[in-house]
C-alpha cells in the first residue's frame, strides 16, 4: 500500500442514496435531475432541529459516583446551541448547489460539451493546464463562492458540517422520466488544506476523499507516478465535473500561507473550478486566511461571489450569548446546582470570550475540577473556581485569551487566527434581535416536551455510537435509523447508558448482517445494466443488440454527429 504521506484521512462521510425525485416549488430548478434528487429546501423548524443537540444528563446521572459523573461531563463536548448564524450557513449552501447545478444540467447539451472538452484537454495533458480557461470560457456557469472566516474554535467547521450532512453525499440515478440515466452525483465533498499548503497534496485529497466514497483508484491512477501539480489539476476538474460535485468545501485555508508554491497557482485553481468549471466552492479559514485576497481583486471578488461570513465570537450582552449560556448551564452533573449568578455570568465570559468552543471546555473543566476538589465539598461553580480552571487547565491559550481582552492590537498580530478584520466587523449589521427571539423561543418550546428529549437523546446516541468507529458495514443514516427506532419505542425517562449499550448490540448484529449479505452478494445487475440488458433480450428471444439499442443505451450514430457538429458551430 502506498504511503500517503500527509494527506488526511478523517474525511466527513455522509449517506449514499438512490435519487428520489421531487416536484420543484421554482421553475428554474425543473427538470434538472441533479437538483431534483436533492431534499426539499429546508425550512428553519428543520435546521433548528438538526443543529440543536443538547446532551441528556439525568438525576441518576447525578447521583452516580464521582468516577462515573466524571465521564458523564464528557457528554458536554457535543453540545450544539442553534444560533442565527447557523440559518444563514444554511442558506448560503443551499443557494450555492442548486444554483451551481442550473448550469450543469446533465440533460443539456452543454453539460456533455464540458465533459468532451475535458476529454480532449486530457489527451494533451502536459500542456493543456495553459489553455483550460480559454477553451471552458465560452461555457456558462452559474456557480457562486462562499468564504466563512472566524477565529479559532468559534464553530465554523462544526456549522458546515453539519449542513453538509442535511444531505446525501452520493446520489446513484438510474432512470429519470422514464429513460436510462446511470450516473452518480456527488452532492459534496469536504477536504482540508494540507497544513504545507501544498497544491500537490491538496489535489491528491481530492483523489482520495472519491476513492474512499467510490471505492475507485483515482489517487493511484493520478497522484502517484510523477504527475505534475498542472497534470493533477486538470484531472481533478474533470472529476469534479463528471461525477456532478454540487459544492466543494475547503477548510483551513490559511494553510496556503505556509505553501512553498505560488499562491497565485492555488487561487486560480479555485477560480477555476468556481468560473469555468462551474462548481461552487466554499473556503474556510481563520481570520488569517484573508491575507490570501489581499492584493488580488479577482480572487478576493471570486473567493466571495455570494459574500463572506464573518464569523466573530458572542458579545457579552447580545441575546445568543445569553441563552446559549443558560442552556449550557442546564448541563451541570455536581452535588449542587449552581446559579447563574451576575458575578458568575460576567467571570465565565471574562475567561472564555464569548468563543464557543473555549465557553464549552471551561464549563466542563470546571466541573470536573469541582469533582476533585476536595475543599470544595458541596461541589459548586464560583467565580473562584472558574478563574483557578482558567488559569490552571486553560493556561496555553491564555496569551491569545488575554491580547482578545484587551484588545491589544499588536498583541493580536501576534496570533493571527485571533485577527479579524475590523472594519469589516464594524461595517456589517448585528444579527437581527428579532430572529434571535425566534430561535430562543422556539428552543424554549421544544426544551420541555418529550418530543425533544427523544431527539435529543437520539442525535447524542447517533453520535456516540458512530465514533465508536466498529460498525463498517453500516452508514451513519444506518445507524442513526436503528437508534431512532430503538428511542422511539423506550419510555422517556429511559436510562441513557441501558439504550446505548441496546443500540451497540442490535447495531453489531446489524453490522455482521450486511457484512455476510454483502459476500454473499455477486456483482449487482444494477452495476451492469448491459448484462441485465442481454439476460432479458435472451429472455425474450431478442438479439441483445438491438434490444440495447431500443432501451436506449446505443445512439443513432447519425444523431450523435449531428450533435457533434451543432457543439463544434
Amino acid at each position: 500500500m502506498r504511503n500517503l504521506g500527509k494527506i488526511n484521512d478523517l474525511v466527513l462521510k455522509g449517506d449514499f442514496e438512490e435519487a428520489n425525485y421531487k416536484q420543484q416549488v421554482l421553475t428554474e430548478y425543473s427538470n434538472n435531475p441533479f437538483i431534483e434528487a436533492l431534499p426539499p429546501i429546508f425550512d428553519e423548524d428543520d435546521v433548528l432541529s438538526r443543529f440543536m443537540l443538547t446532551p441528556r444528563i439525568t438525576e441518576q446521572d447525578k447521583q452516580s459516583e464521582t468516577n462515573i459523573r466524571y465521564h458523564v461531563l464528557k457528554r458536554i463536548k457535543n453540545f450544539i446551541q442553534p444560533l442565527p448564524i447557523h440559518f444563514e450557513v444554511e442558506r448560503r449552501l443551499s443557494t450555492l448547489i442548486r444554483r451551481g447545478y442550473l448550469a450543469r444540467n446533465p440533460l443539456d447539451k452543454t453539460f456533455f460539451e464540458r465533459i468532451r472538452l475535458l476529454h480532449e484537454l486530457r489527451e494533451d495533458e502536459e500542456e493543456a493546464h495553459k489553455y483550460i480557461d480559454d477553451r471552458l470560457n465560452n461555457i456558462r456557469s452559474t456557480a457562486d463562492s462562499l468564504s466563512i472566516i472566524g477565529i479559532s474554535g468559534i464553530g465554523k467547521t462544526t456549522a458546515i458540517e453539519r449542513v453538509l450532512l442535511m444531505y446525501p453525499q452520493v446520489i446513484k440515478h438510474d432512470m429519470y422520466k422514464e429513460q436510462p440515466f446511470n450516473r452518480t452525483q456527488i452532492v459534496w465533498l469536504k477536504i482540508d488544506c494540507p497544513y504545507d499548503g501544498s497544491l500537490s497534496t491538496l489535489c491528491k485529497g481530492f483523489f482520495k476523499a472519491i476513492d474512499d466514497l467510490l471505492g475507485t483508484r483515482y489517487l493511484e491512477k493520478y497522484g502517484y507516478l510523477n504527475r505534475v501539480t498542472s497534470t493533477m489539476l486538470l484531472h481533478m476538474t474533470s472529476l469534479a465535473s463528471m461525477y456532478g460535485i454540487g459544492v466543494l468545501v475547503i477548510d483551513e485555508v490559511q494553510h496556503l500561507l505556509h505553501s512553498k508554491n505560488d499562491q497565485e497557482e492555488m487561487l486560480n485553481f479555485f477560480v477555476t473550478l468556481s468560473n469555468t468549471v462551474g462548481i461552487p466552492i466554499v473556503l474556510i479559514g481563520t481570520s488569517k486566511a484573508q491575507q490570501l485576497f489581499k492584493g488580488n481583486f479577482r480572487q478576493a471578488r471570486r473567493a466571495a461571489s455570494d459574500g463572506s461570513i464573518i464569523w466573530d465570537r458572542m458579545s457579552e450582552e447580545s441575546e445568543e450569548w445569553e441563552f446559549f449560556l443558560e442552556t449550557l448551564w442546564e448541563l451541570q452533573c455536581l452535588k449542587t446546582h449552581s446559579e447563574l449568578t451576575e458575578e458568575v455570568r460576567k467571570t465565565f465570559y471574562e475567561e472564555c470570550q464569548g468563543i464557543t468552543s473555549v465557553a464549552i471546555n471551561l464549563f466542563i473543566l470546571t466541573q470536573e475540577r469541582a469533582l476533585f476538589d476536595e475543599s470544595n465539598e458541596d461541589e459548586k461553580i464560583t467565580p473562584r473556581v472558574l478563574k483557578k480552571t482558567a488559569k490552571e487547565d486553560m493556561k496555553i491559550i491564555q496569551p491569545m485569551l488575554n491580547a482578545v481582552r484587551k484588545n491589544d492590537m499588536r498583541a493580536m498580530y501576534k496570533y493571527e487566527d485571533i485577527m479579524l478584520n475590523l472594519d469589516e466587523l464594524m461595517g456589517q449589521q448585528k444579527k437581527e434581535t428579532a430572529f434571535e427571539g425566534k430561535v430562543k423561543a422556539a428552543m424554549t418550546e421544544r426544551l420541555n416536551t418529550a418530543k425533544y428529549k427523544r431527539q435529543a437523546t437520539i442525535e447524542s446516541l447517533s453520535i456516540e455510537i458512530a465514533s465508536i468507529g466498529i460498525f463498517d458495514a453500516l452508514s451513519p443514516k444506518d445507524i442513526r435509523t436503528k437508534v431512532e427506532v430503538l428511542v422511539e419505542r423506550a419510555s422517556v425517562e429511559s436510562d441513557y447508558q441501558i439504550l446505548k449499550s441496546q443500540a451497540i448490540q442490535e447495531l453489531m448484529d446489524l453490522n455482521q448482517m450486511m457484512k455476510e449479505k454483502k459476500a454473499k452478494t455477486t456483482v449487482s445487475n444494477s452495476l451492469l445494466p448491459l448484462v441485465e440488458a442481454r439476460e432479458k433480450a435472451l429472455k425474450k428471444k431478442e438479439h441483445p443488440y438491438q434490444f440495447i439499442k431500443n432501451s436506449g443505451y446505443i445512439k443513432s450514430p447519425i444523431d450523435e454527429f449531428v450533435l457533434e457538429k451543432e457543439f463544434s458551430d
